[in-house]
């Protein structure tokens, strides 16, 4: 899977994103062969209520991928995979249609339940080293259950179950990536039945779960006839947007990692053995060739840039050459999950000038950006995490070449640019390994467009991450 062949098979990809949906065919050499895009146009937000209409998702799915495949000119489709936002819940009925509005993945109206949630299955939750959260799925099922919205007959699924089950003409399995944040015992590989008994949840309302790129089904006829895919195509078990999104880096080994940097700061890679980390920051997914796939997201990001330097594009800053590294943890908001876990930090910024100019702004924001990525490392590291490998980064501002050879300077490791990014992309990959082979089909699939070597002799990028890191330990964030 090294050379791409135009008239040779693809495989396509479909991210079921917040405002709108992605497919992409991409060929074996990581060519994208065909896209298409549709908007999302009916989002219901009110205080903790997070709504979408899950038939929007299907005609939506329908327009994107039939603009995926309008121009491969006969090239067979060898299978697809869908990714979706994890958390994200909807009652279907026994024909796999929608009995109700979907509950998204930040909505957070069972927050209420989460006491209950965590106290009922804690000896799993601790295995797996994570906390139940007010956004997480299983809260969210516990209350739709106790309130009277599961009709008997009826099931639970996740976003990409529900749209892959249109797609098949009928119910199908959910994976061990979608199923996380719904309860599923990644270790006994098992839904946890007597957690759900406690709970008052019926697991015969739950899913089969199956590895991500199990084939569980192929596109139906009456499905065929909307979407523009020919019946019969084979239909893999997808994963979470954050999961493909890792898949499309090739981050899949051991040392190798991942870190998406745009409003906020996404650290992703692969593990032999589970991470525990007893702050909850960090939590594992299932490597589908074997081992996890841990990772831990930071508010800190280009946000702040957002807010303080408005209209201004982070992917063409340069700052000016003398401007010095300071000591800054830039948050937009207050709250931080990791590299540590303080809901009530709201950042902090010591040294800073008074009124600084837009080069001054920017540079600070980075370097702190920065001295956080790396921080982060660290703290995969004590958790027992190879972190000596490449990073491959992606997001707005690894358009931003300075910002870029910064982070490998601070890191002290290589930092790549992929060509090709973003969930559907992954979700193709995903599409188009065999199984226990997702790793390696990612390396012949996965290209990248630069890489930034580290440049030795940084002293004051050294001195400036040593004041970060000295300024929270004296305020208790760090031991």
């Amino acid at each position: 899977m090294t050379e791409s062949d135009p008239g040779g098979s693809v495989w396509l990809g479909v991210d079921l994103g917040t405002q709108g949906v992605r497919a992409v065919a991409v060929d074996a050499a990581g060519t994208v062969a065909g896209a298409g895009q549709e908007p999302l146009r009916h989002d219901l937000r009110d205080g903790p209520r997070h709504e979408q209409d899950p038939a929007e998702w299907w005609t939506a799915t329908c327009a994107a991928v039939r603009g995926a495949v309008a121009g491969l000119r006969g090239r067979p489709v060898a299978a697809v995979a869908v990714d979706s936002t994890s958390g994200t819940l909807v009652v279907q009925d026994r024909r796999g249609l929608p009995a109700g509005p979907a509950w998204m993945y930040d909505d957070t109206r069972a927050a209420s339940r989460v006491p209950a949630v965590q106290e009922a299955g804690s000896s799993v939750w601790t295995a797996l080293g994570y906390r139940m959260q007010a956004a997480w799925a299983l809260p969210k099922l516990v209350e739709l259950c106790a309130t009277g919205a599961v009709a008997a007959g009826h099931t639970v699924v996740h976003q990409a179950d529900h749209v892959i089950a249109r797609l098949a003409g009928r119910p199908v399995a959910t994976d061990t990536s979608h199923a996380l944040k719904t309860g599923y015992d990644l270790l006994a590989d098992r839904w946890p039945t007597d957690v759900l008994d406690r709970l008052g949840v019926d697991p015969r309302v739950l899913p089969d779960v199956v590895v991500p790129g199990t084939r569980i089904a192929s596109v139906s006829a009456a499905a065929a006839a909307e979407s523009g895919l020919p019946a019969g195509t084979p239909i893999v078990a997808g994963m979470t947007d954050g999961c493909a999104a890792q898949v499309a880096t090739g981050a899949l080994a051991p040392g190798r990692w991942c870190s998406a940097l745009g409003t906020t700061l996404v650290l992703k890679g692969a593990t032999p053995d589970l991470l525990r980390d007893a702050s909850g920051g960090v939590y594992c997914h299932r490597h589908p060739d074997g081992g996890w796939l841990p990772g831990g997201a930071s508010n800190v990001g280009a946000g702040v840039l957002s807010r303080d330097l408005p209209g201004v594009d982070p992917g063409s800053l340069v700052p000016a050459p003398d401007v010095p590294p300071g000591a800054m943890y830039p948050l937009v908001g207050r709250g931080e999950r990791f590299p540590f876990t303080d809901p009530g930090f709201g950042g902090l910024d010591v040294g800073g000038p008074a009124s600084p100019t837009a080069a001054e702004t920017f540079a600070r924001v980075a370097h702190g950006v920065a001295f956080v990525e790396k921080l982060a490392f660290d703290v995969l590291n004590d958790l027992g995490a190879d972190v000596s490998g490449p990073v491959v980064a992606t997001g707005g501002t690894s358009r931003n070449g300075w910002w870029t050879q910064l982070r490998a300077d601070v890191l002290g490791r290589p930092v790549s640019v992929p060509e090709e990014a973003g969930s559907a992309f992954g979700a193709a990959i995903l599409a188009a390994a065999p199984p226990g082979s997702l790793a390696r089909t990612a390396a012949a699939m996965v290209r990248l467009r630069a890489t930034v070597d580290p440049r030795p002799g940084r002293t004051d990028l050294a001195d400036g991450y040593a004041r970060l890191r000295a300024e929270l330990t004296t305020r208790g964030l760090l031991l």
